[in-house]
């Protein structure tokens, strides 16, 4: 199916308001992860003071060099979380925390999934109940756009997914609750979901099948989606016919084809 065409983006800053009121402050969950650590560069460089939790702590000495301040937590504990988030005073939280092997070792892949249905669960239910004390008025999370039960494509946003497939029915599963809960807290709540990711950093040099995404446009989208939109699921890919990209294209001025300079790396 042919490319769909794209409209040229807007190189100026995207940085907006949030109803009426000027922001300057957004936690990133998962910043260290390799779109995170992207999306931070990003953030910083639109003038946005950034929070970025990691467990690890190498990881955050490398968020400390983006500019960024690091908070190392554990999203499983929940008392500690809802510390970090409250002491951070968000007004924004942008939900990118996930556990896959690196180039998604085949070998690992079984034990990775279950524990990556855990975070999109249990941790998004501690990370929403963290927003909402704080105050949090949006939240942007990430999802995926290859859970979709088989059907006419393009796949739009309001396709059913595959709930119940032995293969993808527990990730499916996990991004249903994770979509559910961001979308209905009483807070701006969107959802991206991702096309399959490659570019650096995630061992996939060239797009690994239907739906990629480059990991730049991912963290792109997460930083215009931080100041745009209405509440709801967007589709974030490439427009190779697998997924409907219209929404978030009309919605944020987003482009697949955006790539940071070597420099921004």
């Amino acid at each position: 199916m042919a490319d769909v065409p794209i409209r040229q983006r807007n190189n100026a800053s995207v940085r907006q308001t949030l109803s009426g009121t000027p922001k300057t402050r957004i936690l990133v969950a998962g910043a260290g992860g390799v779109i995170g650590r992207r999306l931070c560069r990003m953030l910083v460089g639109d003038g946005w003071s950034v929070a970025g939790t990691t467990r690890s702590t190498d990881k955050a000495s490398m968020l400390l060099d983006l500019g960024v301040e690091p908070v190392i937590v554990d999203v499983f504990d929940a008392p500690s979380l809802l510390g970090v988030v409250r002491k951070a005073q968000p007004d924004i939280v942008i939900h990118q925390l996930t556990d896959l092997p690196p180039a998604l070792a085949p070998e690992k892949m079984a034990e990775a999934r279950i524990r990556n249905a855990r975070i999109r669960e249990i941790g998004t239910r501690n990370l929403v109940a963290a927003a909402i004390a704080a105050g949090v008025k949006r939240m942007v999370a990430q999802s995926i756009a290859f859970a979709y039960a088989p059907g006419p494509m393009p796949y739009r946003e309001d396709a059913s997914l595959n709930l119940d497939d032995p293969d993808i029915g527990l990730s499916a599963r996990a991004v249903a609750s994770l979509e559910r809960q961001v979308l209905t807290a009483p807070f701006e709540g969107i959802v991206l979901r991702y096309g399959k990711l490659y570019g650096p950093g995630t061992g996939f040099d060239r797009p690994p099948g239907d739906g990629p995404l480059h990991v730049d446009a991912a963290a792109d989208a997460a930083r215009r989606a931080a100041t745009c939109g209405k509440s709801g699921v967007y589709n974030i890919a490439e427009a190779d016919g697998t997924v409907s990209i219209d929404k978030a294209v009309d919605t944020f001025d987003w482009n697949p084809d955006f790539r940071l300079g070597e420099t921004e790396r």
